[in-house]
């Protein structure tokens, strides 16, 4: 039996065998991917906020036998639409960074293994949107939803972030107590942006103009819980600021905790507008845009206290067809 073409049966091998990217192509190639991550999100939350949740009512096909919106479905199918097209977008620049980082010279085992568990995510993420669809934007999995996009942003920032260092081991920054700090920080924005989400399946944008099932409890009282965790989050970035300040910790620390207070101010009054003015679409929309801005920003904080030199000259790390041995890396 004649073997198969080299490209069919291993095409990222065979890619890399005949590119070998840039640095910068490859940062640009992981930001790209992160940039997507958040522009799904947002989409997502247009969808909702336009009452387009069911624009298109089945899932895989948007609706009957046809895999597109009718011309009957008006503007709304259209908005869902697009966004199940954006899916795609997503996974094209996934699926860019993944080629970009696997025609590195070496190849670099550890940035091949995040692009790959992005792409599953978004797989993932995928399947349980169409699932959202076919529960009638029922409100908890909605909220599964949104969770699941916030990981894939974590994984999407830890790529980026190792693309620009070597493959050493980490060696942290700053004391333990302060790293303690930033995990703690790290908890109580995470559940600052769960809270949220409940506050989303509670709230009066139910994603569909007609009678969708929200989380039985006060959205309002949730809003407030959500508000001062937010203040939470604000003392504890001030307070690691300062506490970066008095142990003078390098500049990269101190300036993304001051990033991420800068942002958190940006967000908390875009909050209280939206919710004194009877939470307005568009506001709403960018304050979910803020939301990803915030823990992105958090994330950096906390990727910030240890740093991960390139090798030495000599050094050993795995090589692309070795898990047990090594190859020589220089600088």
């Amino acid at each position: 039996m004649p073997k198969l073409p080299e490209l069919a049966r291993n095409p990222l091998a065979f890619i890399a065998a005949r590119w070998t990217p840039s640095p910068v192509t490859v940062r640009r190639a992981t930001l790209s991917a992160l940039v997507m991550s958040v522009v799904i999100v947002v989409t997502g939350g247009a969808v909702r906020l336009t009452g387009s949740g069911l624009g298109c009512p089945t899932a895989p096909r948007c609706v009957g036998d046809s895999w597109v919106p009718t011309e009957a479905m008006g503007v709304h199918g259209a908005i869902e639409f697009t966004n199940r097209m954006l899916t795609y977008v997503l996974c094209a620049a996934v699926g860019w960074a993944i080629i970009a980082v696997r025609s590195q010279k070496p190849v670099r085992r550890s940035l091949t293994r995040l692009g790959w568990a992005q792409f599953w995510m978004v797989v993932a993420n995928a399947v349980l949107g169409a699932f959202t669809v076919l529960t009638g934007l029922n409100p908890y999995v909605v909220c599964v939803h949104f969770v699941l996009a916030a990981i894939l942003i974590v994984i999407a920032v830890q790529m980026w972030q190792r693309a620009k260092e070597g493959d050493a081991s980490p060696r942290p920054l700053v004391g333990k107590p302060v790293r303690q700090l930033t995990w703690l920080l790290t908890a109580a924005t995470a559940a600052l942006i769960v809270v949220g989400t409940v506050v989303t399946g509670a709230g009066p944008h139910a994603g569909d103009s007609s009678d969708v099932h929200r989380i039985p409890v006060d959205w309002k009282s949730v809003a407030q819980l959500h508000a001062d965790l937010a203040w939470v989050v604000v003392a504890l970035t001030a307070a690691l600021w300062f506490v970066l300040r008095a142990v003078d910790a390098p500049i990269g620390p101190r300036d993304r905790s001051r990033d991420m207070f800068v942002v958190l101010m940006s967000q908390g009054v875009i909050g209280y507008v939206q919710y004194f003015t009877h939470l307005p679409e568009a506001v709403v929309g960018l304050h979910m845009f803020g939301a990803c801005i915030v823990w992105i920003a958090n994330l950096r904080v906390l990727l910030s206290l240890r740093e991960r030199p390139f090798a030495e000259p000599g050094a050993v790390l795995p090589g692309p067809a070795q898990s047990g041995s090594a190859v020589s890396v220089g600088v």
